[in-house]
């Protein structure tokens, strides 16, 4: 728990004061054709403190940190709305986002959203070592082993849609991660731990593997 508040407090000097290791004054990555630019002010948050741990436009350097490029907004919404509220309680979300996230208004919140899910995400699948195996479950899940398809709210090709959060292209440690906080409750969520409390740890490698692009 000490590290946890020390790791907390850092994050919120980084929040309070916009000290960047990237630079604030990096370029603003371009939005997704098509898509209306964000407000002033979350594109401000966003490439002043944000990219810090999560890179410009979302697209993140470290597995510590997820990609939020291209990541549906009422996902991202919702996630940083329960970092504020603190119902999301996991060890990763108290280090790096309850800070963080008391800091936001509803506004800000939901231009953060508009901001990150109008850049350009990730491509999807990298075909690691285990993608062929992680595929098949993604596409079909395992009935005898009641692992469903994660295709049926993360989509075929892993985009998401609305509140389901897009998988394709995230950092593969950090899938295995939330993998295995869902299925052990670390990370509280019924419908993902019904979902892996009966995964092995070869499945969610490759899954992770499918899915990743690192």
């Amino acid at each position: 728990m000490k590290t946890i508040a020390l790791v907390a407090a850092s994050a919120a000097i980084v929040c309070l004061t916009g000290i960047s290791s990237i630079g604030a004054g990096s370029a603003v990555p371009p939005v997704a054709p098509g898509v209306e630019p964000a407000p002033a002010a979350a594109i401000s948050k966003a490439t002043s403190v944000c990219q810090n741990c999560h890179g410009p436009g979302g697209d993140s350097a470290s597995s510590t940190f997820p990609r939020l490029n291209g990541q549906q907004a009422d996902y991202i919404a919702a996630q940083l709305k329960n970092f504020r509220d603190h119902s999301r309680a996991d060890p990763h979300a108290q280090a790096y986002m309850w800070g963080m996230a008391s800091q936001l208004d509803d506004t800000l919140i939901a231009g953060l959203a508009k901001y990150y899910a109008g850049q350009k995400p990730q491509p999807p699948q990298s075909g690691g070592a285990l993608a062929a195996a992680g595929r098949k479950i993604y596409m079909n899940g395992v009935t005898a082993e009641n692992i469903p398809s994660c295709q049926i709210c993360h989509g075929a090709n892993g985009e998401g849609k609305g509140a389901f959060p897009r998988l394709a292209g995230q950092h593969a440690d950090y899938l295995k991660k939330q993998m295995e906080a869902f299925r052990s409750t670390l990370r509280d969520n019924a419908v993902m731990h019904a979902n892996t409390k009966d995964m092995t740890d070869s499945q969610i490698e490759a899954l992770a593997s499918y899915l990743s692009n690192d």
